[in-house]
């Protein structure tokens, strides 16, 4: 069965150029082409492609972005970085990319990167997804719904709460359910978030004030947040000498 490749550009004759090239390289087939950075994430959730050829700058979220988020999928796709910046190629090796082609891309290079990408198992597929995840972080955060995939900007997520097996996170246009584990959030946003329970992470950025009841309970007040969250007593004393609030 012929492996299926996504193309990702926000400029169409270099998606048709592409679209040229692999039909000249055996064994490869396009399973779609997307515009944008969003657009890509969802088609990656419907079609499942084994390669993604991915320009790295474009409008929104760009393909560096794009790329963070395929690193948390259970089954990532190999991932080939097309641009013509050059100075983006640190960026691109530290995502785990397979290959970095530089416009105007050669039929040669890029038959030879899809071959490479082609030959990695799944196991090697997830462990540099796993290598990438370690190596940068996101700046949005995913949500799969009926309409598919939309992005909500960190800077706008005011906290993570979990619920037994569920993630909600919460943001100033509402809340919505993730698939991210909290563990996996606080080893990704540790410079941004402060784990204020076991079953909460806040962003530093909200957070108005620490008050204590009558009871001698501490709750975490954030901005834009009515209700206030509860802090565990282990994690109290740390939170106010870190905050001085």
């Amino acid at each position: 069965m012929n492996m299926r490749v996504l193309i990702v550009d926000d400029e169409p004759p270099a998606r048709e150029r592409l679209r040229s090239m692999i039909a000249e390289a055996e064994g490869f087939d396009v399973a779609g082409e997307a515009g944008n950075g969003e657009q890509a994430l969802q088609l990656v959730d419907s079609l499942q492609p084994d390669v993604v050829l991915l320009d790295v700058r474009m409008p929104g979220v760009d393909g560096l972005e794009v790329a963070r988020h395929l690193a948390t999928h259970a089954e990532p796709p190999a991932v080939i970085f097309t641009t013509a910046f050059e100075e983006y190629a640190l960026e691109a090796f530290e995502s785990q990319a397979v290959a970095y082609l530089l416009k105007p891309i050669r039929t040669e290079k890029l038959v030879a990167a899809l071959a490479k990408a082609g030959r990695l198992t799944r196991p090697q597929l997830q462990q540099v997804a796993s290598a990438a995840r370690e190596s940068s972080k996101r700046s949005h955060i995913g949500v799969r719904g009926r309409d598919g995939l939309r992005l909500i900007p960190l800077d706008d997520v005011l906290c993570f709460y979990a619920d037994q097996k569920y993630t909600t996170v919460k943001h100033v246009k509402g809340e919505d359910l993730i698939e991210d584990s909290l563990k996996t959030l606080e080893d990704e946003f540790a410079a941004t978030f402060v784990r204020i329970h076991r079953n909460a992470l806040v962003n530093t950025k909200f957070l108005e004030r620490i008050a204590r009841d009558a009871s001698g309970q501490h709750f975490v007040h954030l901005r834009g947040m009515p209700e206030a969250l509860e802090v565990s007593r282990r994690m109290a004393g740390d939170l106010k000498d870190r905050f001085r609030i």
